[in-house]
């Protein structure tokens, strides 16, 4: 079974924000270490240009280097319409880069979503076939009419969709409203950064009520399997069993479009031969 890391970062300057190793870089071939010990056969690179401006570069770069193991979900600034609407066309020619993902974490980001910022983005991205990932997990109602006015835009929420700052079970407290989402086709999760949402100790039990719930929603095809692995609170390895092993419902062919054949197909990021 192939196993492929939905969200990971790289940086090489910037103070990391929130959780994250605060460490002044993170490179291609120390995360590739830690994936090999792992068991991690690939991952999805998504800059983190809210503290390193240079970091969709470096990402590219990393693609370049190691087309078996990485691809990218980058970056074009939300708030230059014209030029970056210009850009689209041909991301995809960009090493490894499969689309776009925007986490709106700095503060005067908050409302992009909402006050006309990103307005251009959607009909851009979905005429050129780009996937957009999102932290939707604090603006449902409006990340829900998005996904209805853009049928054809395949949109990936960020970290479950859970309340980004909660723990245990106040981080389900929009959990209704997300696993209404399934409804819609275009809509999948990323089940990345779990454990960081549970005061237990690993393997996290009392997440799992949860994260059934929201797979048996989506489905197996809509349910990535990832770690943000720069902010977990127990190893990479552990990130994987978590999933591999602690979850009885999760198993055989589901398990296999989790853990790696979903992320896959859902941005068409194929495997470069050897």
């Amino acid at each position: 079974m192939e196993i492929v890391d939905a969200q990971v970062h790289l940086w090489r300057s910037g103070t990391p924000s929130g959780h994250h190793r605060q460490v002044p870089a993170f490179t291609a071939e120390e995360l590739l270490a830690e994936m090999d010990a792992a068991g991690v056969d690939a991952a999805l690179i998504h800059p983190p240009i809210s503290w390193d401006p240079d970091s969709n570069d470096q990402a590219v770069a990393a693609a370049q280097r190691y087309p078996r193991r990485f691809a990218v979900l980058g970056q074009v600034p939300l708030d230059q319409p014209e030029a970056s609407a210009a850009r689209l066309p041909g991301w995809r020619a960009l090493p490894g880069m499969m689309g776009l993902r925007y986490p709106l974490v700095r503060p005067e980001q908050h409302h992009w979503h909402s006050d006309g910022t990103m307005d251009w983005l959607w009909p851009v991205a979905e005429r050129e076939g780009l996937p957009v990932a999102t932290m939707a997990g604090r603006f449902l109602p409006v990340f829900r009419g998005i996904a209805e006015r853009h049928p054809r835009l395949r949109l990936l929420i960020d970290h479950l969709g859970l309340v980004r700052e909660a723990q245990d079970a106040a981080a389900f407290a929009n959990l209704d409203e997300l696993l209404a989402l399934a409804k819609l086709p275009n809509v999948a999760i990323k089940a990345t950064g779990a454990p960081g949402y549970s005061t237990e100790a690993y393997p996290y039990r009392n997440l799992h009520d949860g994260l059934r719930r929201i797979f048996e929603a989506f489905g197996p095809r809509r349910f990535f399997w990832g770690t943000d692995i720069t902010r977990m609170p127990c190893s990479y390895r552990q990130c994987v069993t978590m999933f591999t092993e602690e979850l009885p419902w999760l198993r055989g062919e589901d398990l296999e479009w989790v853990m790696g054949r979903g992320i896959r197909d859902w941005i068409g990021w194929r495997p470069v031969a050897e």
